[in-house]
């Protein structure tokens, strides 16, 4: 048993235990199979979540997996391929099994972090999607997002049951393309640009079914147009008004939804002069035309009406 209680059992190899740190305070971990096939492509082997100690160092010359790291909250440092890295919330970073690596915390901010480790052909590629090149960090802006995919592969991994390394495998593929997503959006390093961009989201989210023009978030909150269209950008990976345009349409979608009505008084709702227009930017949004989307959820309505009076 670990010190966590979780069993030990899937464990094929004598030296398990040397592969984790003995200086944390709080640790879950998962164990597939730590002598993967010598073919495997891309193979999740281990995994885990780890509170550090105030004392927490690991200094290793070589480790048997590719492996990723994660902090989820906390300060620190790294030391990867010779490069020092400063960890903070949202860092993320990759070593090699020939890469030689040293993690640290800082004493009064303890690191508290996520890593699986993989094997297999594919794996260098995948870390290159990713942006993950040994000796380099990322600082991920969607951090929540990211540590929830840790966490969802961290929770399967500790499941038992036949379905157990199938769902891993998926799980790990949508970890990696969450932090490939995230990794194109990275933080820069100017800071007030990033703080800048969360106020002006923050106010489209709150006014959305207000909202008409970027020059109305541009008086709103106080900045440039054209800087509100970098930062999104860089941030978020579309224009403000594609980001707007997406939230009025799912708006417009839960309208129609909940109280139905004709699709001129949503798109009257929401801005649109013109239905056809609203029409045309719904189905290109959302796949199927408003008046579809009506007609649907009225038959729905109507079928779970008749079920419900059986």
């Amino acid at each position: 048993m670990l010190r966590n209680g979780i069993s030990m059992s899937k464990i094929v190899r004598k030296d398990a235990v040397g592969l984790l740190s003995k200086q944390v305070s709080d640790a879950r971990y998962f164990f597939l199979n730590l002598a993967p096939p010598r073919a495997a492509r891309l193979e999740l082997v281990m995994g885990g979540y780890e509170h550090c100690n105030p004392d927490y160092a690991i200094s290793r010359s070589r480790f048997p997996y590719t492996s990723i790291e994660y902090v989820a909250s906390g300060r620190g440092f790294a030391i990867v391929g010779g490069q020092r890295l400063e960890l903070r919330p949202g860092a993320i970073f990759a070593y090699s099994p020939s890469t030689r690596h040293e993690i640290h915390t800082a004493t009064n901010d303890v690191l508290v972090k996520y890593f699986v480790s993989m094997s297999g052909s594919d794996v260098p590629a995948r870390l290159q999607r990713c942006h993950l090149i040994p000796g380099e960090f990322r600082l991920l802006t969607l951090h929540a997002e990211v540590a929830g995919a840790f966490e969802a592969v961290l929770r399967e991994g500790e499941r038992s049951g036949p379905q157990r390394e199938a769902l891993c495998r998926v799980l790990l593929e949508f970890l990696l393309l969450k932090i490939e997503d995230a990794a194109s959006l990275a933080a820069h390093p100017n800071e007030r640009a990033r703080e800048a961009f969360l106020r002006c989201k923050a106010y489209i989210d709150a006014e959305t079914e207000n909202l008409r023009t970027l020059d109305e978030i541009a008086r709103a909150v106080g900045a440039e147009a054209s800087s509100i269209c970098r930062w999104f950008r860089r941030y978020q990976g579309v224009s403000p008004y594609q980001y707007l345009l997406r939230r009025r349409m799912n708006l417009a979608a839960e309208r129609l939804i909940e109280h139905g009505g004709l699709v001129k008084e949503t798109a009257s709702h929401l801005g649109f002069a013109d239905p056809f227009h609203f029409s045309h930017q719904f189905k290109a949004m959302h796949g199927i035309a408003p008046s579809e989307l009506l007609r649907y959820n009225r038959s729905h309505a109507t079928s779970r009406s008749v079920v419900q009076s059986r």
